[in-house]
């Protein structure tokens, strides 16, 4: 909470304690809805709701949107049906969607009751597309023309139609059927002739979705052209909603955090900290287990080179090294590549390229960190053999974490599956027992061929 916020929450806290008055009503209008939103958590569920109640419908519903899930439905309970239906109402069609889409269906179906006819059905149409689709995140509060009106009537229309608008800045030209045929910008409609007609100014190669398209599609087109929104179409190129540049943040954040979460073997739909402790604690458990089982296999192979280790006991010393620092270079490796195929900077025609490059960067890094350690290992012992060991060993197993943690997301991407399925947790642990191989059979090897 930042120094402004928390003045925001101390002089809340004044005027509540004086009693809810209309210098607070005043206040609370001159309160960004994002602020209020961050100190509501702050109080009690009964000041919470005194300050929802104090706000004007469309800012509570902006405020609202803004809260933890599981904050939201105790708050519109405690506003009452009148007062929830009301704010419901101002709350857009894919924001609402969101909202209840996240309730059980009992719930969420007496949520829609409280709406009005038209907007329920509007947040029911968007209900049933898949939450990570275009349609799922669109809505349907837009402005369309149709191509035959002249510029002066498409102003009229965007007069009418401006307040229940999410965006203003593009208006979409329909035709009798619905279907989108052209494009004109606000700028356009007001620098020409009234007279003339918006087919005659509209653009007709317009950048279009599929209400089916995933959603981290929706945002690459929207970042790769500089969109504030994009239409929404279905089969027959009817227009169905549009997705604005406010709803693609949410979607980025989302996606970023997905796939954080991924790359830490934590599978998690929705808001992860609401849930509670028993199920963050099943989402973990399977692939921590799993992944125990894959370091018992790492110290199988230690035991299986236990005469070599027996040779020269200080190879222990280094075990640690030669498992986390292929480890860590593996994660690295694997985080850049994730990045990459989620930005479209890493695509299939590059994937030779990719990997190329990150062995590249293994072999510097694995040249100067064996050297270190051999080094190291020379000072210690005075054993050539030791240095020259652990060395190259370490070298070695450095460029094979960069080829597993650039070749497995890439080979995991190719056949459709997230990329972030490819996780550190995994990498990880299979770095420890290809770097135990290399290290003791390295170790063996030499032993046997030149010293024994």
């Amino acid at each position: 909470m930042t120094a402004a916020t928390a003045d925001v929450l101390t002089k809340i806290k004044r005027f509540l304690a004086a009693g809810p008055t209309e210098g607070l009503r005043r206040f609370l209008r001159e309160v960004h809805y994002a602020d209020l939103a961050e100190v509501l958590p702050e109080l009690n569920l009964a000041q919470r709701i005194k300050i929802i109640r104090m706000c004007e419908p469309s800012k509570a519903a902006a405020i609202l949107y803004q809260l933890d899930r599981s904050e939201v439905k105790e708050l519109l309970e405690g506003l009452g049906e009148w007062r929830a239906a009301a704010i419901l109402r101002e709350m857009s069609t894919d924001d609402a969607a969101d909202l209840l889409g996240e309730m059980p269906q009992e719930e969420r179906e007496r949520f829609l009751s409280l709406m009005g006819a038209a907007e329920a059905e509007d947040v029911q149409e968007l209900l049933e597309y898949g939450p990570d689709t275009a349609g799922g995140i669109m809505t349907t509060e837009f402005v369309s023309v149709r191509e035959d009106v002249t510029a002066q009537e498409a102003i009229e229309i965007l007069r009418a139609t401006a307040p229940d608008a999410e965006t203003v800045y593009y208006v979409y030209v329909v035709d009798k059927e619905n279907r989108l045929v052209g494009v004109v910008s606000l700028r356009e409609l007001i620098l020409s002739a009234p007279a003339t007609r918006v087919a005659d100014i509209m653009r007709t190669e317009v950048i279009r979705v599929d209400v089916n398209t995933d959603q981290e599609e929706v945002a690459r087109i929207v970042a790769k052209y500089d969109f504030l929104a994009v239409p929404v179409v279905d089969a027959r190129n009817r227009l169905l909603g549009i997705v604005t540049v406010d709803d693609i943040l949410d979607v980025v954040e989302e996606e970023a955090t997905e796939d954080i979460l991924r790359l830490a073997n934590i599978e998690y739909e929705g808001r992860y900290f609401e849930s509670g402790v028993v199920k963050r604690a099943t989402k973990r458990l399977p692939w921590l287990v799993a992944l125990m089982f894959g370091e018992l296999l790492a110290g199988h192979v230690i035991a299986n080179f236990s005469a070599t280790l027996s040779a020269i006991t200080a190879l222990a010393f280094f075990m640690t090294v030669m498992a986390g620092g292929p480890g860590n270079l593996a994660t690295q490796t694997l985080a850049v590549v994730v990045r990459g195929l989620a930005t479209g900077e890493v695509n299939s025609r590059a994937v030779l390229g990719v990997i190329l490059g990150e062995v590249r960067v293994a072999v510097i890094v694995g040249l100067v960190s064996g050297l270190v350690l051999a080094g190291i290992a020379y000072a210690w012992q005075g054993q050539t053999v030791l240095g020259f060991i652990v060395g190259l060993s370490l070298a070695l197993s450095m460029i094979v974490a960069a080829i597993i943690g650039s070749l497995v997301p890439l080979v995991i991407n190719r056949f459709g599956f997230d990329p972030a399925l490819a996780s550190g947790p995994f990498i990880t642990t299979l770095m420890d027992v290809c770097s135990m191989l290399i290290y003791f059979g390295l170790a063996t090897f030499i032993l046997h061929r030149y010293l024994i």
